[in-house]
Formats: C-alpha cells, sequence, structure tokens
C-alpha cells in the first residue's frame, strides 16, 4: 500500500518535453529513468556510458544534482548537455503594509551557478531541487 510519502514523491516523477528542452522530475534514480521507454534513448545512452561512471543507478537526480562538485565526471557531462536545473529558495519578500515573510520562491539555474554554491549556502538558502532541464540541441549533438 502506497504511503502519501510515495504519492508526493511521485509527483516529481516526471518526464516531459517541448521544442527545445526535456524535463526531468528530480525524484527519479537513474534507474528509473533508465526503465522509462518514453525518456529519450540517447539521454538514457549518456545516462549509462556517462553519468554511472560516478554514480550508482538508485540515485536521484535531486541527490546527484544537490551534491555535484566540478570535478565529477557527471558534472561535465551535464555541461555539455546545457543542463539547468529548476529551484526552490526561500526568499524575504517585503510586505505592502510593512514586515518581511519569508516564502519559497522556484528559480532556474545554470548547472555552473549550481555547482559554484556550497553545501552550507544552499542550506541555509532551504534549497530544494525540482527538476533537471536539458537542452535538446545540446542532446542532438552530443557524441555517444
Amino acid at each position: 500500500m502506497a504511503t502519501m510519502a510515495d504519492a508526493q514523491n511521485d509527483d516529481y516523477k516526471y518526464y516531459m518535453q517541448d521544442t527545445a528542452s526535456l524535463y526531468l522530475g528530480a525524484r527519479f534514480s537513474y534507474a528509473e529513468i533508465l526503465a522509462q521507454e518514453a525518456v529519450s534513448f540517447k539521454y538514457r545512452s549518456i545516462i549509462e556510458h556517462y553519468i554511472l561512471k560516478d554514480t550508482v543507478p538508485e540515485t536521484t537526480l535531486e541527490s546527484q544534482l544537490y551534491y555535484m562538485t566540478a570535478d565529477q565526471f557527471s558534472y561535465r557531462t551535464y555541461r555539455q548537455l546545457k543542463a539547468r536545473v529548476k529551484v526552490c529558495v526561500l526568499e524575504q519578500k517585503k510586505r505592502l503594509f510593512g514586515g518581511v515573510r519569508t516564502e519559497y520562491v522556484s528559480r532556474v539555474m545554470k548547472l555552473d551557478e549550481l555547482v559554484s554554491m556550497n553545501l552550507a549556502q544552499k542550506k541555509k538558502r532551504g534549497m530544494v531541487v525540482q527538476e533537471l532541464i536539458l537542452s535538446k540541441l545540446a542532446l542532438m549533438a552530443f557524441n555517444v
């Protein structure tokens, strides 16, 4: 029987595409992506040949991206794919009649920007990785 946490996790396991990009929900593990026939064959091949060099199939995109460092092979691979990451961060918002409130705001970041932040900065901002966005043009140009 599925729990509430499982149902919420499934909300962040999706694959979509438009004319310019591929979008993958961050709660997908690499094993789950490889099992999805709907996901681009080329991206699945890139996972098998390049991404899994420095990670295990049970790793989620969320975890991989959050803890990624510039010296990892997967980082260099995702840079070639012009990866961007959709994240939620805590931000201070001024209220109309004075005062400040803190709320989560969605932002799309370049991979370089995300990786350049250390763990303390990510934790301070309450960062949550939501989605991986890949350029279709970069995917097309990538040689496997």
